[in-house]
């Protein structure tokens, strides 16, 4: 191909996906996928390598393009298919992440697959939003090994009633199911033809021209960074299980554009559910790498051919089943981030930010109003670190997520709720030469009996800053007033508010500026 030709084809084959997340959102039914767009879309190739993929979020396309070949390898494939599956030790990150996976097929042959990744706010745990303060995977809610929801295009409806049986609202859930199997409808129309255009061999000739492409410009960056090893340890406050500063240590070695990631010497497997399994170790050192990388750079596997990643078995970078991984996904991959820029910084100061604020601070809760089930879910935002050239944004979601908030109009819609604080928390970030990102401070007063869950870090040790750069402050979970813990349950009665302040980044740079 020359340069137009696979600018054109890098270019459609995204488009595919920006299509498939399109149709996912319009068709969802749920504010979590809906507003705050808490899903993904990818294509791959007959043997599952990752050949393209939509800007969405971080955490699961890096984990779906560690474990897509293993998941593929373990099914047989058939026009009509789509197969389902959330387990975290199968190609999953955590219970509410639900897969859907459809393969294309021309003349009978394999040709490659279209999946989406969507955040589902109720997955049959105990707790409203299905992120429990849990200790083994089954308190997480209903697992799903692959298995067919489709197959040769139909519903396999025994699996479908036991998955919505466990489900506090499964006409709502059933909505969103159907939107991901729309997607992926989509996606496959798609694909099809525009293989009908190229023909199987010209598809894959494109494919390895993307790859090769991708491999090329991940070189380049990856040759840049100074031959060394480089090492860095952060810690996870808790696992809410009273085990307090959980460290993460990285080695990363660099040899002539070959680096090697390796965790040995971080903390056991945990009680509490800040495990996370290889996948999602994997997608926030992916994730990292591929920020260096110019923004041409296809989302392709070849731009991660250079890079391998080790996690010893039974740590809390490659928990053993059924160790608790429900925050494993989302508070343990921002710290992993955290790890791995510490250690470039020293190899690459001028590239490498201070601390972002390290956690999503997600919000479950729900409860029964007049009869019905309500469960909600979000993500919050907080400060960005600074970087050696600007200070850090303030209000906004950093690194492995990339959801919007939820709109107060559409929350105060669909809980019993309202709104009391949506703002900056001005003076939070830290300070430095280009000033950390402040956080956010946000609350909530309840219209009624509810059940709140709070899975959130950088509430003990501080987002550190760079170069010199002071720490951005550290979070604060309020019930009227009174201090929780970072993560708890607890029972909310009408009247009484929540009020969530979010860390700020870290500064850079020794300069204090006000």
């Amino acid at each position: 191909m020359d340069a137009i030709d696979l600018t054109l084809f890098s270019s459609r084959i995204s488009a595919i996906c920006d299509e498939m997340g399109a149709v996912l959102q319009r068709s969802a039914f749920s504010p979590n996928i809906r507003d705050r767009l808490d899903y993904s879309c990818a294509i791959f190739d007959r043997d599952g390598a990752l050949s393209a993929q939509a800007a969405h979020i971080p955490v699961h396309l890096g984990s779906m393009a560690f474990a897509m070949q293993d998941i593929v390898s373990r099914m047989s494939w058939e026009e009509g298919d789509l197969v389902i599956l959330n387990d975290p030790y199968l190609g999953g990150t955590h219970l509410p992440d639900i897969t859907m996976i459809s393969p294309l097929l021309v003349g009978g042959e394999r040709v490659g697959f279209v999946v989406n990744r969507a955040h589902h706010a109720d997955i049959g745990a105990d707790t409203p939003g299905s992120m429990p303060v849990s200790t083994t995977l089954q308190q997480e809610g209903l697992v799903i090994a692959p298995d067919y929801l489709l197959r040769n295009g139909v519903v396999q409806q025994p699996l479908y009633d036991n998955i919505l049986a466990v489900l506090r609202n499964p006409q709502l859930s059933k909505g969103d199911f159907e939107a991901q199997i729309s997607a992926n409808r989509v996606g496959l129309r798609r694909l099809q033809a525009w293989v009908g255009e190229l023909g199987v061999a010209g598809y894959r000739e494109g494919l390895l021209a993307l790859n090769d492409y991708a491999e090329q410009l991940a070189a380049e960056t990856l040759e840049a960074i100074p031959d060394g090893c480089y090492q860095f340890e952060d810690v996870m406050d808790d696992d809410g299980q009273q085990n307090f500063s959980l460290p993460l240590r990285v080695a990363i070695e660099v040899r002539r554009g070959e680096v090697k990631v390796d965790f040995s010497g971080t903390a056991a497997q945990t009680a509490g559910n800040i495990n996370a399994p290889l996948s999602v170790a994997a997608a926030a050192v992916y994730y990292l790498f591929r920020a260096l990388m110019p923004p041409q750079t296809p989302a392709a596997a070849g731009s991660f051919r250079a890079i391998s990643i080790n996690a010893p078995q039974g740590t809390l970078l490659n928990a053993l089943y059924p160790a608790a991984v429900a925050a494993g996904n989302v508070e343990t991959s921002s710290r992993i981030v955290d790890v791995v820029m510490g250690a470039l910084a020293q190899a690459i100061p001028e590239r490498m930010a201070a601390a972002s604020q390290g956690t999503m601070n997600n919000l479950a809760m729900g409860g029964e109003v007049a009869g019905r089930d309500w469960d909600y879910y979000e993500t919050i935002g907080g400060g960005m670190g600074a970087g050696s050239q600007q200070p850090g944004l303030s209000a906004v979601q950093t690194h492995m997520t990339n959801t919007l908030n939820t709109p107060i109009e559409v929350l105060e819609m669909s809980a019993p709720l309202r709104v009391t604080k949506y703002g900056i928390r001005l003076a939070s970030g830290g300070r430095g030469d280009h000033r950390g990102g402040d956080g956010i401070v946000r609350g909530f007063r309840f219209l009624a009996e509810s059940t709140v869950t709070l899975l959130t870090e950088r509430r003990r040790v501080a987002p550190w800053g760079a170069a010199g750069g002071e720490a951005g402050s550290v979070g604060v979970n309020e019930l009227d007033g009174e201090r929780l813990v970072a993560k708890c349950t607890v029972k909310v009665k009408p009247g009484e508010e929540l009020t969530i302040s979010t860390p700020g980044g870290g500064g850079f740079g020794k300069e204090v500026n006000p």
